[in-house]
């Protein structure tokens, strides 16, 4: 019996001793099959410090989808990409988005579940983040940005306002934005009118909207263009051109009407929001721009028109036949920076005082486009990726992406030059942005382009576009810009709430659209339709599309 017991005593050491050899002769030779998590020392091994480059010890591959930019060659050739290859050590792999189906695109890669590690310059909304990002799909970045991003944290410390406008309710950051902190752009419902017409009739440039009335039928009638003929288009517009609406401008001496960005028509004032086209004043100034369109003072192409056929009339070769257009620059309705000049001979008409002493140059809040960069959850290596996006937001690196390769498209300012603003200068711009070309990414994805750093630029004197927009938009807009309204920032949105807002604001902006064009043209007559437009738009829901929309912005202020 004895000797039994010693035999199963003897055979249990050597299964012990067996089992322990081979669990020794796995360790640390990486044998297993689990993929290691995100994280963990497989990927902090391969990082350096932050802020150092390179960013990985050995080459590291990110899928990325990106917007195609029709400035861009090719991104994977372009000579931005492959320096900033070099320097990071971080090969992309682009998936490139035509731009007229981004949005789609986005919809179904989201809804298949087939995602790329990062996805890049795609205009993801503050809505689609908070959706995808609730549910996983996106990551936070909040830790990343912690451990690994050195220039978001001190653009953060700089600038606590953008940390505050991509911040979801609940604290999760889920993207990185691109900051273009683009001066005029920031107020770019702007006129703008040919000056040698007034001069030749003798005209001041009108303050009011009686005043352009005036003007414009003068245009019309008094041959400025001496042609003797009866050609003159006094104001002609295109809605499909870039800040060129028909009320983009005029609506605004009636009624504080922002018209661009996921909120249109749509303001705070106290902290309440609400809509421009259902109040008296919307209704004023629909009876103006109707009597301004009777009189064929507003060419009736203004509603259909694109881009193309608005320049061909803003550069007519024979003579100048158009009067006045809107947009943001001069370049929507001529040949910006043509042989011609004639781009240059069109000046801001300033913010007209309507008949109630309105005046208002809405701020378009377009200097920040949040959902520039986020990391989905099949990235492996996020804070790769999140370094990676964070090294963009340097200085050298912004200048790179947005304009190509020092002393060839751009280089340090020399002493004693002076910049756009007056100030000293910090850079200069050796070639003019807007050509087809594979140097840089043309405004793609991250970068920190504050106010300072684009007015820092070498001023090149009175005929530079920079100076010009800068000096237009400061002598005749910023003093218009109101203190006690406001355009409603990008919103951060539950599922149910986009969702509900989809529908309903799809709704009632084809309608006020459709309206506008009707009243206008005097398809439908304003005073008699005006309480049927009303109450349609009650019957719309407009007020849950309100409550909706106050519902978001009381999260995002009170977060």
């Amino acid at each position: 019996m004895r000797k039994t017991w010693v035999t199963l005593i003897a055979i249990l050491l050597l299964l012990t001793t067996v089992l322990s050899a081979c669990s020794g002769s796995n360790e640390g030779k990486g044998t297993t099959t689990d993929t290691p998590k995100e994280g963990t020392a497989t990927t902090d091994s391969l990082l350096t410090p932050p802020g150092t480059y390179p960013i990985t010890k050995e080459k590291v591959t990110l899928k990325v989808m990106v917007r195609g930019n029709p400035l861009v060659e090719n991104f994977s050739t372009n000579e931005f990409t492959k320096w900033y290859e070099e320097k990071t050590n971080v090969h992309i792999e682009w998936e490139v988005v035509p731009e007229q189906s981004m949005q789609e695109k986005l919809n179904l890669v989201l809804a298949s579940e087939d995602y790329p590690d990062v996805i890049f310059g795609m205009n993801v909304s503050p809505a689609q983040e908070m959706i995808y990002g609730t549910q996983g799909v996106f990551l936070p970045l909040n830790d990343l940005i912690e451990k690994q991003g050195t220039q978001t944290k001190k653009m953060f410390a700089d600038r606590p306002d953008i940390k505050a406008a991509i911040t979801a309710p609940g604290g999760n950051i889920y993207s990185l934005p691109e900051v273009n902190e683009c001066y005029h752009c920031s107020m770019s419902q702007k006129m703008w009118i040919y000056k040698p017409w007034l001069d030749k009739l003798g005209l001041s440039m009108p303050t009011t909207t009686e005043e352009l009335y005036n003007v414009l039928k003068a245009f019309k009638t008094k041959d400025p263009n001496g042609n003797g003929k009866a050609d003159e288009i006094p104001l002609s517009i295109s809605p499909k051109s870039w800040r060129s609406s028909i009320d983009g401008f005029l609506m605004n001496s009636f009624v504080y009407n922002p018209m661009y960005g996921s909120t249109k028509h749509l303001f705070v004032q106290d902290g309440k929001l609400d809509v421009s086209y259902t109040k008296p004043e919307w209704k004023e100034g629909l009876k103006y721009l109707h009597k301004l369109y009777a009189e064929g003072l507003i060419a009736p192409e203004s509603f259909t028109q694109d881009d193309n056929q608005l320049i061909q009339i803003g550069e007519n070769p024979k003579e100048v036949l158009l009067g006045a257009s809107t947009g943001g620059h001069q370049g929507v309705f001529t040949q910006l920076l043509g042989e011609s000049g004639r781009w240059s001979e069109y000046t801001t008409v300033p913010v007209l005082k309507g008949p109630g002493g309105v005046q208002y140059a809405p701020n378009d809040a377009t200097s920040l486009t949040t959902g520039a960069f986020l990391i989905t959850n099949k990235a492996k290596n996020p804070e790769i990726a999140l370094r990676w996006a964070d090294g963009l937001y340097e200085y050298e690196h912004t200048l790179r992406s947005n304009y190509g390769r020092p002393d060839i498209e751009w280089r340090d300012a020399k002493e004693g030059e002076i910049g756009i603003d007056g100030k000293p200068a910090k850079w200069s711009e050796l070639k003019s942005f807007g050509e087809v070309q594979n140097v840089n990414w043309a405004q793609t994805g991250p970068a920190l382009r504050s106010n300072e750093f684009r007015l820092s630029a070498v001023s090149k004197g009175e005929k530079d576009l920079e100076v010009i927009l800068y000096n237009e938009t400061k002598n005749n807009y910023e003093p218009y810009k109101p203190t006690n309204i406001a355009t409603v920032p990008p919103l951060f949105m539950t599922n149910e709430q986009a969702t509900e807002i989809a529908d309903l604001s799809k709704t009632v902006n084809d309608y006020v659209d459709e309206m506008l064009a009707r009243f206008v043209i005097g398809d439908a007559d304003v005073d008699k339709e005006w309480n049927t437009y009303i109450s349609t738009l009650d019957g719309m829901n407009l007020k849950r599309l309100i409550e909706i929309y106050q519902e978001a912005y009381d999260a995002q202020t009170k977060k």
